[in-house]
């Protein structure tokens, strides 16, 4: 292993909710219907990919590009007084940076990675930080870890990935990373993709030592 890229929503910052809670109001206040199964399908879609879903999936009626502009400035404020952080997350990333290479590859817009970065003083030891919005396709596809492992210059092959969710374990794996998965609370993954992780740890406090840090 030569490097570790992170997951961010779920992993570092506790957004899934968040997020749920955002695209829900906006699908219902523009006339869309929320499905049972629209929670899990989203996670991991990058922003063109879920704002796509809102409209032609569940009928809320703006433009993608409206939607989309709409759910992440409501997140943004959100973020205003600081991002949702795990405990002990900005930490871990301290812990493996230094002994790795870190980066970030996620669904989330790149604003609020960024955020995530300045508000936990972390840009500087995270030198690579993509947003599936910068690649062909969200998650499950594995672009966005293929993308972060090009970056850093490191085969996906000899990469840990820490992920939480379903269709993020199952982009690592597709990336054929070493999967160290921090199963999400509140939307925990699929058991039989969860088998397939190199390693499972109860919280991110606990990645250091999996990683024999």
């Amino acid at each position: 292993m030569d490097a570790v890229i992170f997951d961010l929503d779920g992993v570092l910052v506790d957004s899934e909710k968040t997020w749920d809670e955002v695209r829900r109001a906006v699908v219902a206040e523009h006339g869309g219907t929320w499905l049972p199964e629209s929670t899990r399908e989203q996670q991991g879609m990058s922003t063109p990919e879920w704002a796509a879903y809102l409209v032609g999936t569940l009928g809320a009626q703006l433009t993608p590009d409206e939607i989309a502009r709409t759910v992440i400035d409501r997140m943004a404020q959100r973020y205003a007084s600081g991002p949702p952080v795990i405990d002990g997350a900005p930490d871990v990333v301290r812990a493996v940076a230094r002994h790795y290479p870190v980066a970030i590859a996620s669904s989330s817009p790149p604003v609020l990675i960024q955020a995530f970065l300045q508000a936990c003083d972390l840009t500087s030891l995270v030198p690579v930080a993509v947003s599936s919005e910068e690649v062909g396709a969200g998650k499950p596809a594995p672009d966005v870890y293929l993308r972060a492992a090009k970056l850093l210059n490191v085969p996906g092959e000899q990469c840990a990935a820490v992920e939480d969710s379903t269709n993020g374990l199952k982009a690592a794996l597709a990336a054929k990373m070493a999967v160290y998965a921090v199963p999400n609370p509140h939307f925990p993954p699929d058991p039989a993709v969860l088998k397939q992780a190199t390693a499972v740890v109860r919280d991110i406090n606990e990645l250091p030592a999996a990683l024999g840090l």
